[in-house]
């Protein structure tokens, strides 16, 4: 991840040519079939986090199951886990959509870093928050995880029993990715050389007195030599599609040395321990990152279900609602939340 940001990396040109609506834009329209609610709640480490609360009308004021949503990495909550909390709750459960620590409308100081420990703890801080809603059953909660937060949902559902079931979409195991890169492919020099340079990083910070931020993430206009999924992250943050000004994946970059946590600190490590409550993984059948999906899946117990999109790519899964199976993911919840 880190190589890639630094290879294909620049300074957005044409963000100022996307009209926004305003700072309370969504990339996806409210059913009318439901409420929107911005809360805040706390984690564990006293960061305030900040989220949309999804409500199905007309609930007869029945204790609901519930679910909370986070991702991709790098993203917020009004993009495609607002629109996952959207759908969700449309189908009867109420969401919870929010922005990770450090980013977002979400609390946490410096900006823009990302944590194995801390937003493991923000999934359970939802969990703390949806648990002692009048209008909520805490016995039937769930998680859905998408892209980098799938790494997240799976670690935080193997520690806190309270969650029922989960199911992650496009999943990237972040500290992999660090730690050995695209398919496992950074040496040992390579990764020693990351290192290296993320240790003379820290001393640029210590002695600026400011955390330095890293490339930006996204290029405007990849090169025609880019990877293609290089070129459809573009497609997605960088236009009207997903684009927010508060996501890094649109205007920003995490910090310098955000790498760093990730590169000996695996969030999988326990994977199994999500057994024997149920699993569900959907990936794209083209997406440069099914291997993620695959590889945790054989790791995981039973029960557990591995669902591959035709013709799809990681992206698909962030906004395509012909392509995201959700009649699935109502099914698989409602079967296990109980």
């Amino acid at each position: 991840m880190i190589v890639l940001s630094q290879a294909y990396g620049q300074v957005s040109s044409s963000k100022d040519q996307i009209k926004m609506e305003n700072q309370e834009r969504y990339t996806f329209q409210l059913s009318e079939k439901v409420t929107r609610q911005k809360i805040t709640f706390k984690n564990r480490y006293g960061i305030t986090l900040t989220g949309d609360l999804y409500t199905p009308k007309n609930n007869n004021n029945r204790s609901l199951p519930a679910l909370a949503i986070s991702g991709p990495f790098g993203a917020v909550k009004e993009q495609s886990s607002g629109l996952y909390a959207n759908q969700m709750a449309e189908r009867g459960f109420i969401t919870l959509a929010f922005d990770p620590s450090y980013t977002g409308e979400s609390g946490g100081e410096p900006r823009a870093v990302a944590s194995p420990d801390i937003n493991t703890e923000d999934f359970s801080a939802a969990i703390d928050f949806l648990g002692i809603q009048e209008n909520i059953d805490r016995s039937k909660i769930g998680i859905i995880g998408i892209c980098g937060w799938a790494g997240f949902a799976l670690n935080a559902t193997a520690i806190d029993k309270r969650v029922k079931a989960v199911a992650v979409t496009s999943m990237y195991d972040m500290s992999r990715v660090n730690a050995k890169g695209y398919n496992d492919a950074m040496t040992l020099e390579q990764r020693t050389e990351i290192l290296e340079q993320l240790g003379k990083q820290r001393w640029k910070d210590a002695e600026a007195g400011i955390f330095h931020a890293g490339a930006i993430l996204n290029a405007e206009n990849p090169s025609d030599d880019a990877p293609q999924f290089v070129k459809e992250y573009a497609d997605y943050y960088k236009t009207e599609r997903g684009y927010h000004e508060r996501s890094l994946n649109s205007t920003g970059a995490w910090n310098a040395t955000n790498a760093l946590s990730f590169m000996n600190m695996p969030l999988l490590t326990y994977i199994k321990e999500i057994s024997p409550r149920p699993l569900l993984m959907i990936a794209g059948e083209n997406a440069h990152s099914r291997y993620f999906s695959e590889d945790a899946f054989k790791d995981a117990l039973e029960p557990k279900e591995l669902i591959i999109i035709p013709n799809a790519v990681h992206v698909d899964l962030y906004d395509k609602l012909d392509v995201i199976p959700f009649d699935k993911m109502e099914t698989f919840f409602r079967t296990n939340l109980k």
